[in-house]
């Protein structure tokens, strides 16, 4: 079984610029490929898992997200970096696209994807983490079993210093980044 760290994507690894509706607006942080590099270089999975909900708001197509990640692949291999897997769900209950206008187990905060990954990477889940910038996160990692990082890019600093207090379980580290967070993941080994 090996181990992995579940990355989100937009505002983790990608500048938040709300809906990436368009490829032009995809701008990867200049630290990502650095952070994506060293979990390759320890043998740690790195998987990306991403809401898209999008798609179903009929704001984007398949497509464009697909490209979106091809893109983010190709940026990261620049760098020496790469994903092991990508995930992403198009869903959302209040959606109005068929058939993506529902509720499902993949749309963080619950633990779909990363269930299907441990599955299809035979990943050990308990010696695994989740990083990203929404409190979600953070639930996604609980529900499934891993360590929540909270990165303080993206949405995460205004997360955190607004509702911090109100989480239910607070974070098993807080961090400036995805680059400081991969260190102290690496630290732990």
């Amino acid at each position: 079984m090996g181990r992995a760290v579940f990355l989100d994507r937009d505002g983790t690894l990608c500048e938040e610029v709300g809906y990436v509706n368009r490829l032009d607006r995809f701008q990867l942080y200049p630290w990502s490929g650095t952070a994506v590099r060293k979990l390759n270089e320890a043998g740690i999975r790195a998987v990306l898992v991403t809401n898209q909900s999008g798609i179903a708001r009929g704001y984007f197509g398949e497509d464009l997200v697909q490209a979106i990640h091809a893109e983010l692949e190709n940026q990261l291999s620049i760098e020496g970096a790469r994903l092991d897997a990508i995930y992403y769900c198009p869903h959302h209950p209040e959606g109005t696209i068929e058939p993506y206008a529902r509720d499902c187990e993949c749309r963080k905060p619950k633990p779909g994807m990363l269930i299907r990954a441990a599955e299809a990477l035979s990943l050990d889940l308990q010696s695994s983490y989740l990083v990203g910038d929404r409190y979600a996160d953070v639930e996604t990692a609980f529900r499934a079993g891993v360590q929540g990082v909270l990165v303080l890019s993206g949405y995460g600093k205004v997360e955190y210093l607004s509702q911090e207090g109100s989480w239910p379980r607070q974070p098993d580290h807080v961090a400036r980044d995805l680059l400081e967070a991969v260190d102290w993941i690496l630290a732990r080994r």
